[in-house]
Parts: structure tokens; sequence; C-alpha cells
């Protein structure tokens, strides 16, 4: 295998799929990702990942359910905070990006002081993210919520709320930081494990102590950020354990740790683009929280609430694409054009039909999908088109959500990067402002499905580039593989 062969697989994770197992990497590799049957190959290793996605989901949508039994307000200033907690994941998921990248490459060479070295570097990192939004909670929680509005009730609930989150969450950057340590040496089920617990903790937890269940105090708001950060506390707690008692692939040594610039630099390189995509979207929801307060505080929350339930949608088909990239970097670098084609192929159908039933879904149900969240009758009033008009996106959505993940894979995050920058920057946000002077908040929502479309369009581009150039020609001095 070339140099160039064993980073393409090795970046995006198959080493670790390999190392997982208990074998060797690259004999495991060319076995698996080269000559399993392709639907099973990805459903092998797409489920267990869209498994984790919807425990997330679950666990991003059970603050709000519990809140709103509060009051809307309280519902709106938990939607309001997203734009922040989005920033932390954005922060401890690109950056564990980045240490999956490294680690795992690393496995693939046999590197084991690079193995280590990034996986402590990675470490290290999170406590420093840690910092980053300990000092947000105590200085920018305040001003962050007076940006947005004016509502004294609103502003106490939100600031109450987003400095625990900010305050207590080394558990979330830390639960982050070693499940990517389980990832990237392929031992993915320990990760259900600790975001399964992490889940049903909150869910257990957001009742008793937002109502003051079984003799506990009733913290309302303040609740609801104590059970979610319990639960990532014991969540990381336990993806140490797993990594200290489970992964033998890495070897921690806090005693002769020090700070390496050239493995963080590394670390970023790959990280960067990924945090880059994923605060765009925190931008983004800021703004149209802006846009949507001038209308009513309802409409905020709606727009909290549509973020909450269409993550059980779009989580199950990012765990696809997870599961879809390390196959078709792999067959990239092997020069194997059918298999790259083929598993572009079957993500694409499985993307668009888990889409199309999410956007019948909200078609049919929207009135039962905003209960869920105690919505009044103005609420109601307000979200029912809402959702109705957001989720005709779902149509275009899948495509370019896999056709993206295709571009990384096979080493062009730049073109998936300006597609979500171009959304939601330049065409959602715009729309949906120069929609709003129309004086109907229905109108904004329409922003949505524009700016979809727009999607669409350049990324049928970049692909017609990206296949022109790159796909016609893998394999190009070799025969294709069966």
């Amino acid at each position: 295998m070339s140099e160039k062969q064993k980073k393409n697989a090795a970046v995006n994770g198959a080493a670790s799929q390999a190392a997982g197992e208990g074998k060797q990497p690259e004999r495991v590799m060319t076995n698996k990702m080269g000559t399993m049957p392709m639907n099973r190959l990805l459903l092998s290793m797409a489920l267990p990942m869209m498994v984790s996605m919807l425990v997330q989901a679950l666990y991003n949508i059970v603050d709000s359910v519990f809140v709103s039994m509060i009051n809307e307000n309280a519902l709106t200033a938990v939607s309001l905070a997203f734009p922040i907690q989005s920033l932390m994941i954005a922060l401890s998921t690109g950056t564990g990006v980045g240490v999956n990248a490294v680690l795992s490459r690393s496995l693939g060479e046999r590197d084991q002081e690079n193995v280590n070295k990034a996986a402590e570097n990675g470490v290290f990192l999170a406590i420093m993210s840690y910092v980053v939004f300990l000092i947000v909670g105590v200085l920018i929680a305040k001003p962050f919520y007076l940006s947005q509005t004016k509502d004294q009730e609103i502003v106490s609930y939100g600031v109450t709320y987003l400095t625990i989150v900010c305050i207590c969450s080394i558990g979330m950057f830390t639960q982050m930081t070693f499940e990517k340590l389980l990832q990237s040496t392929g031992r993915t089920m320990y990760t259900m494990i600790t975001q399964s617990l992490g889940a049903v903790i909150n869910i257990i937890f957001d009742p008793i102590l937002i109502f003051g269940l079984f003799g506990f105090p009733k913290m309302g708001v303040a609740g609801a950020a104590a059970a979610t950060v319990f639960g990532q506390i014991v969540a990381a707690g336990l993806a140490i354990i797993f990594n200290l008692k489970v992964n033998q692939d890495n070897h921690l040594n806090c005693r002769k740790f020090r700070p390496e610039k050239k493995m963080i630099g590394r670390i970023y390189a790959v990280g960067i683009p990924s945090i880059i995509m994923q605060a765009i979207g925190s931008v983004m929801t800021y703004g149209m929280n802006l846009i949507l307060i001038q209308f009513t505080s309802t409409a905020t929350a709606v727009f909290g609430v549509y973020f909450k339930v269409q993550s059980f949608v779009f989580m199950p088909v990012f765990g696809l694409n997870n599961g879809m990239v390390p196959i078709v970097a792999y067959n990239y670098g092997a020069g194997n054009r059918k298999r790259v084609k083929h598993v572009a192929k079957l993500s694409i159908i499985y993307a668009v039909s888990i889409m199309m039933v999410g956007l019948l879904v909200f078609q049919i149900f929207p009135d039962k999908l905003l209960a869920m969240f105690n919505a009044s009758e103005h609420m109601l009033t307000i979200g029912v088109p809402a959702l109705r008009i957001i989720s005709l996106s779902f149509m275009f959505a899948g495509f370019c959500i896999v056709i993206g993940s295709v571009f990384q894979a096979l080493g062009n995050g730049v073109y998936s990067l300006a597609v979500s920058a171009a959304r939601q920057l330049l065409v959602l946000l715009p729309a949906a402002y120069l929609l709003s002077l129309t004086g109907k908040v229905e109108n904004v929502w329409w922003a949505f499905p524009i700016a979809e479309l727009m999607s669409l369009t350049v990324t049928l581009f970049f692909y017609a580039r990206i296949n022109k150039k790159i796909i016609s020609k893998i394999g190009e001095n070799a025969a294709d593989l069966v």
C-alpha cells in the first residue's frame, strides 16, 4: 500500500475499525473495505453511528420538552442558548475529528509514540476548550441574552441555564474527547454505551430536578441545566474508564505529558475546517433568533423546537455518513472506482429515503410534534406552517449531505465548507431578513427551502467537477476491482 493510500484510509477512520477488531489494521482494511458486499459493509459500519447520533438527538430534545412545562418563556430562553451550545459542540467535535484522524493514521503506520501524543494532546485541548467556555459562562452569558431580548424573565431564565451549562461543560468536553479516542480505535460500541448512559441520566433527572420530585429541590430551568451536565459528567467518567480498561491502542501518561505544538497543529489542521463548518450553524441560528424575536418570542421558541425535532431526521443521515466516509476514502486510495460509486449511490438512496420519511412526518403531524413541547394555541398558529414550510427543504438535504461527505472523503472538504457557508450565510440569513420585511413571520420560513435549493445547485456543480477530476480517474492506471 502506498503512503497516499495509507493516508486516505487511516485519516478517515478505516484503520480504527480494524484496530477495534483486534487485528492488523492494513490486512483487515483490505479484507473488509475492499471485499465485503457493499450494502452489508455500509450498514455494519453505519448502524452503530446512527444509533449514537439518535441518542444525541434524544439528549438534546429532553431539556426542551421538560422546560416547556415551566412556561413558554423558559422554552424561549433555552432555545436562545442554542448558538452557544452549538459552538461548544463545534469546538469539541471538530477537535475530536482532528484527534481521530491523527490517531487513526498513526495506528495505521504503527507509530505508537504518535498515537499516545495524539491522545494526550487531545485531552489537553479538551481542558483548554473548557476554560474558554468557563469564561463565557461567567462573563458572556448575560450580554449574550441582552443582545437578543429585553424580556427580563427570558433573560433571567437564559442566564441561569447558560451559566450552568458553560461553567460545568468540563463533562461535555471530556466525554466527547474520550469517546473519539474509542471511535478512532474502532470501539464504537463503547461510545454507544457512554452516550446512552448520559441520555438516560438526563431523562431521569430532568423532571426530578426541574419540578422537585422525590425530595429533591425544585430548581426550574437550573434543574434542566444541572441534569444535562450531570449526565455529561457521568458519561465522561465512564468513557475515561473504558479507555483505561479496554482501549489498549493508546497509553495516556499524564505525568510525563507536555503540550506539543507540532501535534496540536496536526490535530487542528484537520479539525479547524470541521469547527468552522459547524460554527457557521451557530452564526445562522443567532441571526435567525434576532430576526424572529422582532415578531414575537413565540416565533423564536418555534424555531428552537424545530431544531430539536429535526435532529431526529438529520442525525441518522449524519451517522450514515460516518459509516460511508472511511469506505469511500479506502477505496479511493485502493483505486477501486466501482466501490466508491457504489457506496455513494447506496448512501444517497438511504439518506433520501430517511429525509422523505421525515418530510411526511413534518407535513402530516406538525401539531403533534409541537404538542410535545406543551405548545399554546399561539405557538401552534405560528409553528404548524413553520414546520411544514421548513421541512420542504428535506427533499434536497439528504442528497447534499451525502455528497458533501463524499467531497470530504476524497480530500476536497473545502467544497463542503463552501456549500455550507453559502447556504447559511449568503442565502438563508439574507433571504430570511428580506422576507421578514413583509411583516409576516410565515414568509420568513420560506428562506429554508430557498437556501436548500441553492445548496443543491452548488453541490451538483461541485460534484460534476469532482467526478471529472477525481472519481472518473480512480483506478485509471489499473483495472477496476470488482
